[in-house]
């Protein structure tokens, strides 16, 4: 890949737990690029069908068109030359081999915004996310709300019984969940005490707020 004269890349991380508007900022600052009318081209790994097969798709319904890759190499043979702005939604579907393509595609004087997990199931950094991190120029840490108890979550709680890394899913699969009510794994605790203000507790399976 040549370098583009007068043009200097970057990378852009946007990154947290499931349910705290990854794709959502994503497709923001896509949107954004667009109207600045950049040349845009926007990829996604094909294992995330959850919502559609070639959309991004955020949980609140916004949605933007993609391309659907096997693999990070893919995204080096379907670039378009022209292209300024690249997205990349779900990059903890792809691996630490998406670590050469981003650091390729900005040193080359692309704009590259990256989504996906920080953390997996058991609470502990998802690849490639975290070198990712260290190599970009912007990160954005998105909260989503703790299902349980309502205070900032930053941990994917994983709900169906599986020691697999990677397990596709979304609501009923998985929630969000502070680093109090947070169980890495699959949840085995009988209740969770929370509690009120003035020292009191309640205790349950589960709370509502």
């Amino acid at each position: 890949m040549n370098f583009v004269a007068g043009k200097t890349g970057w990378i852009e991380v946007i990154c947290g737990p499931m349910f705290s508007g990854k794709s959502e900022e994503l497709i923001r600052r896509l949107r954004r690029a667009m109207i600045a009318r950049q040349r845009v081209q926007v990829f996604k790994p094909v294992l995330d069908n959850r919502y559609s097969a070639d959309e991004i798709v955020s949980h609140g319904e916004l949605r933007m068109k993609s391309e659907v890759v096997e693999d990070a190499s893919e995204i080096l043979t379907r670039l378009d030359w022209r292209t300024e702005v690249l997205g990349i939604d779900e990059a903890n579907f792809l691996g630490q081999e998406l670590i050469p393509v981003v650091t390729q595609l900005a040193d080359s004087g692309k704009q590259v915004i990256v989504s996906g997990l920080d953390t997996d199931y058991m609470g502990r950094p998802f690849p490639p996310i975290p070198d990712l991190l260290c190599l970009a120029e912007s990160i954005a840490k998105t909260l989503a709300i703790c299902m349980r108890c309502g205070a900032p979550a930053k941990h994917t709680q994983r709900l169906v019984d599986s020691d697999e890394l990677i397990v596709v899913g979304a609501a009923g699969i998985y929630e969000a969940r502070c680093r109090r009510c947070f169980e890495p794994g699959v949840p085995k605790q009988g209740y969770l005490e929370f509690a009120r203000p003035g020292g009191s507790a309640v205790q349950g399976g589960s709370a509502s707020r």
